[in-house]
């Protein structure tokens, strides 16, 4: 070797402990496949369990019925062929449920303003997206406040350069800086403005969902949409068994559009569904069935996914808890019903009821992340920032969360085989009492052989002393600045984009500047 080779490149040409070291620590945006899960699907329920909770939700629709809050529906299911009663409520023959979902494709693919980040999804192919809805924010100060249009754009650059997540979604945080009547515009804007990852669109109100619709023909295409999924709705029902008529209105938008939609009773397990895991299990699957089976009324063949939110309710007081046992079970529950009618499904993940970034928090979200793992799901929403039941998004959590999402990730896709024999061979290189830090083939693997945290702290308490202490929440700040710093916009097309700001501020003069209900009179 040259005697003038400097000692840092004789340490990185033998793959010495610096390079390996930066090798380590170097950050890739670069965002994962869609998950093609290897890991077994949790099947806790018998074949005759499922078909049990299928024959009580069966009869729900049937004799109980389903409230349509919506004139347009209820005109739409007297021409599909089901009963209705009482002005509203109606009443479905399982047989034409059946023939109904028959039609939902059970796989898609999710198309992204950049086609390299394009998804397949459905059956064994999942994706994690960050949780929405936030009224709140802790910030990179920790501080508790309202958030801004910038904190959104910040969380959605976050979404952008965190390789386990596959998409921004769409309000994150709400930007309180902007009139509610306005705020879909500029949310679905920022979606598609700071990252080229698949998005979700606003459904707030039947016309907000075709505002975001218009938007994304300006991106995509009005043609290339009508066959190609590029974005995603989420409708929540009212449990007990309601759909109300802005939710309806804004899945019509959508599927109108050939667009998916998430089909999600909103349970309180508890107060708005028996207090029992599969009574409870029954009446969802019902409402459920009921919305995914009124998007096929609307246009047979489009995209759509069997939903919900779970929670469970303090019997003490009131109050909405995650990470309960019995979500876990109503999850996994969940999931084979989903399969057994051949549709994808969504779930929510990393969800928390502390008020801080603290141990309960975690413990709140590992228990939902393995067992949301464990159960199939196809669409993981809530996967990052979630905490207080959903009233503030963490910027500290945001982080934290992705990288656990990648850590499952890794889990589920179960174990590599492709260098066993050379690694089983190293056990007659290194023998006994030997070790293997050095041996070519650890040389060669280091770096995908087990998963190496970055935000979690390893170290001896003495090296995280002199390094100054410090806790998650503070690493995890650390990290966020130091990936916003980084953050580089990906390109969005100048005339796509002169299209969608002059959009935005017709609409902005079209709308009043009032609540979003005025938007709709």
């Amino acid at each position: 070797m040259n005697a003038e080779t400097k000692p840092a490149e004789r340490e990185g040409r033998r793959g010495g402990r610096g390079s390996r070291r930066a090798l380590r620590t170097a950050f890739t945006d670069e965002m994962l496949p869609s998950l093609k899960r290897k890991l077994p699907v949790t099947d806790l329920m018998s074949a005759e369990q499922v078909e049990r909770i299928h024959r009580a939700s069966m009869d729900i629709l049937e004799n109980v019925g389903v409230v349509f809050r919506d004139p347009v529906a209820i005109e739409d299911w007297k021409k599909a062929g089901a009963d209705v009663r009482d002005g509203d409520r109606v009443h479905l023959d399982r047989g034409l449920v059946k023939d109904l979902i028959a039609s939902i494709p059970e796989t898609f693919t999710y198309h992204a303003r950049n086609p390299a980040k394009s998804l397949p999804f459905g059956l064994d192919h999942s994706i994690f997206v960050p949780m929405t809805g936030a009224p709140y924010m802790r910030d990179l100060d920790d501080q508790r406040r309202g958030p801004t249009l910038e904190d959104l754009a910040n969380f959605h650059k976050l979404a952008h350069v965190l390789p386990a997540l596959h998409s921004t979604a769409h309000h994150i945080v709400e930007p309180m800086d902007h009139v509610v009547a306005h705020r879909h515009l500029r949310i679905t804007y920022s979606s598609m403005k700071h990252s080229d990852k698949t998005f979700m669109g606003m459904t707030t109100s039947p016309k907000n969902a075709e505002d975001v619709m218009d938007m994304c023909a300006i991106l995509f295409g009005a043609d290339f949409m009508e066959t190609h999924p590029v974005v995603t709705g989420n409708c929540n029902g009212n449990s007990p068994l309601v759909w109300d008529e802005t939710m309806l209105g804004a899945m019509r938008a959508f599927c109108r559009r050939n667009q998916p939609v998430l089909c999600s009773p909103f349970v309180l397990g508890g107060a708005n569904t028996p207090a029992s895991t599969a009574p409870a299990v029954a009446q969802l699957n019902a409402e459920a069935l009921s919305a995914l089976a009124y998007t096929q009324v609307i246009r047979k063949g489009c995209p759509a996914i069997y939903g919900h939110y779970l929670s469970t309710v303090s019997m003490k007081s009131g109050a909405p808890m995650a990470g309960t046992p019995e979500i876990s079970l109503m999850n996994m529950m969940i999931g084979q019903m989903a399969r057994h009618y051949g549709v994808p499904w969504r779930t929510s993940n990393t969800l928390g009821g502390a008020k801080t970034f603290d141990a309960q928090a975690g413990y709140e979200s590992a228990t939902t992340l393995m067992s949301v793992m464990m159960s199939g799901a196809n669409y993981i929403w809530h996967s990052a920032g979630w905490n207080e039941a959903g009233m503030h998004c963490s910027m500290a959590k945001f982080v934290v969360d992705a990288e656990q999402c990648a850590m499952a990730y890794r889990m589920a896709e179960g174990v590599r085989w492709d260098d066993f024999d050379e690694a089983v061979a190293a056990v007659a290189d290194v023998g006994p009492g030997g070790h293997y830090l050095g041996h070519p083939h650890t040389q060669a693997n280091f770096q995908r052989a087990f998963f190496m945290p970055e935000l979690f702290d390893n170290n001896s308490i003495e090296q995280w002393a002199a390094e100054g202490s410090k806790e998650i929440t503070e690493r995890a700040l650390e990290k966020t600045k130091s990936l916003l710093d980084a953050y580089v916009e990906p390109t969005l097309d100048a005339a796509v984009d002169e299209a969608l700001r002059d959009y935005i501020s017709r609409r902005e003069r079209e709308i009043p500047a009032v609540d979003a209900l005025n938007n709709e009179h």
